[in-house]
């Protein structure tokens, strides 16, 4: 019965950028709107905690290639303080273990403190995080009352921005670097200003150059599948968005199907000749072959071969 179940699955290739809701946790999501597409392989890039909502790529078929460009892509988010208590989570689903008074800060104030947070440092990844040590999830011990050593991984903040400070509500945004933990981020954030805190809300705005605008609700999704797969697969993008930032290069129609075949190509002639590293590859019908990297001798060695018919996106 699985096994004719799983041939009875599309093959869906794109990515589909959900807004996730509260209360689901990523792979959840990720189940409910593959079952939704009835895709065949699927695969979501940089887990949100249940109770965060926002930008979770969802790749699906060929678009699973594209899963560890976008895990290492930056991020922003929009968060929501609670200032004067600390929980043993860092968020609002734990234990309260202390409280302490707010200091009476003005705007400014927390904008000096919050520029001390930019650029690059090193942080100490939470107890409640999906992180293993010795083989073990640090959450499992967390839920266990046990605390180990974390070594401090480095991270990068690019920019902190004040949106509201109102009693012991702070809000900000902040666009960062992958391995960012907001919640440690809110906690050293409110140290620096003589208290505690905990992450009360968090919604992750953008991944990479994914806009919030390309998102969609898992209500509208559900919609859409109601008018048949042709309105569903319309929410999908090409696999090949997700690698814009990559410069792209055009080989010959034949070069591609040697590309394809795990061949070093020379791309077609252009002025200056190919980038150095990494390389979107298109053939000259356009379609999107896949990644390559420039060698020495200035051909393109495929990395990531797509096996896709889509046309060359426009850049977003």
């Amino acid at each position: 019965m699985g096994r004719s179940g799983q041939s009875r699955r599309e093959a869906v290739d794109g990515v589909l950028l959900l807004n996730k809701p509260a209360g689901l946790s990523s792979n959840q999501a990720l189940q409910r709107v593959k079952r939704l597409l009835n895709a065949r392989k699927a695969g979501h890039t940089g887990s949100l905690d249940p109770a965060a909502t926002g930008m979770l790529p969802l790749c699906f078929g060929e678009a699973t290639k594209v899963c560890p460009f976008l895990l290492n892509a930056d991020k922003t988010y929009r968060v929501t303080a609670r200032l004067g208590v600390a929980t043993d989570s860092g968020d609002a689903d734990g234990t309260r273990t202390r409280t302490m008074p707010v200091p009476d800060l003005t705007a400014d104030d927390w904008r000096q403190l919050m520029r001390g947070f930019l650029g690059e440092s090193k942080q100490v990844p939470p107890m409640y995080s999906a992180l293993k040590k010795d083989g073990k999830r640090l959450y499992e011990l967390a839920r266990k009352g046990v605390t180990v050593e974390r070594d401090a991984r480095p991270i990068r903040i690019d920019a902190i921005e004040l949106l509201e400070i109102a009693g012991n509500r702070l809000v900000f945004r902040v666009a960062c670097s992958k391995g960012t933990y907001i919640r440690v981020l809110v906690e050293d954030l409110a140290r620096a200003a003589g208290t505690v805190a905990h992450t009360a809300r968090l919604h992750r705005e953008i991944v990479g150059d994914f806009e919030a605008a390309q998102m969609h609700d898992l209500g509208t999704l559900e919609a859409a599948a109601e008018d048949g797969p042709a309105a569903l697969l319309s929410h999908l993008l090409p696999p090949d968005v997700a690698l814009s930032g990559y410069p792209d290069v055009t080989v010959t129609t034949d070069a591609g199907a040697r590309f394809c075949g795990g061949m070093a190509v020379r791309p077609a002639a252009v002025a200056a000749g190919p980038p150095a590293g990494l390389v979107r590859v298109y053939s000259d019908e356009p379609r999107f072959l896949g990644l390559g990297e420039v060698t020495g001798g200035g051909e393109i060695a495929p990395k990531r071969v797509f096996l896709l018919g889509e046309k060359k996106p426009v850049d977003i």
